[in-house]
């Protein structure tokens, strides 16, 4: 995937933007067409303590709700930490909302106060599809674009 080309849109479609919700759709747009291994690439919003909801998303249906304490996406916001799943069925606790996804890269969202807005969710039906590379770029490109968001 080419980031630095993704990079620029997204700064420019986004400049000015602090709501969360129009932040996450444009992001979702733009990666969902953008990364060739995405399959389904959507945002989960924390709406409660432990809990997490659909938020805007490209592709087939997603899971409605995800309690932290369930699936890759659980774990992403229990932890803190950006999970790459390079084999869905060898992570324990793994919830199947597509029978496709072979492999997933989830990543925690902060604002810039530190509050956890949700997590962003890419799956693809090719094993072994996002690398540290990913992992690397998504980061710090949502680190950036949520900076101000309430």
């Amino acid at each position: 995937m080419d980031y630095a080309a993704f990079e620029t849109s997204l700064r420019a479609l986004c400049h000015g933007e602090t709501d969360a919700v129009a932040l996450m759709a444009t992001v979702v747009c733009e990666l969902h067409a953008a990364h060739p291994m995405a399959d389904w690439t959507g945002f989960y919003r924390v709406v409660a303590p432990e809990l997490l909801k659909i938020g805007p998303y490209q592709g087939g249906h997603g899971c409605l709700v995800i309690p932290f304490s369930r699936g890759v996406c659980g774990a992403a916001a229990r932890t803190g930490e950006v999970q790459l799943v390079p084999d869905v069925d060898a992570f324990p606790g793994h919830i199947a909302c597509s029978s496709s996804t072979r492999s997933e890269i989830v990543l925690p969202v902060w604002n810039g106060k530190g509050r956890l807005l949700g997590v962003l969710d890419i799956d693809s039906d090719t094993p072994a599809a996002f690398s540290e590379n990913d992992a690397r770029h998504l980061t710090r490109i949502l680190a950036e674009t949520f900076q101000d968001a309430e």
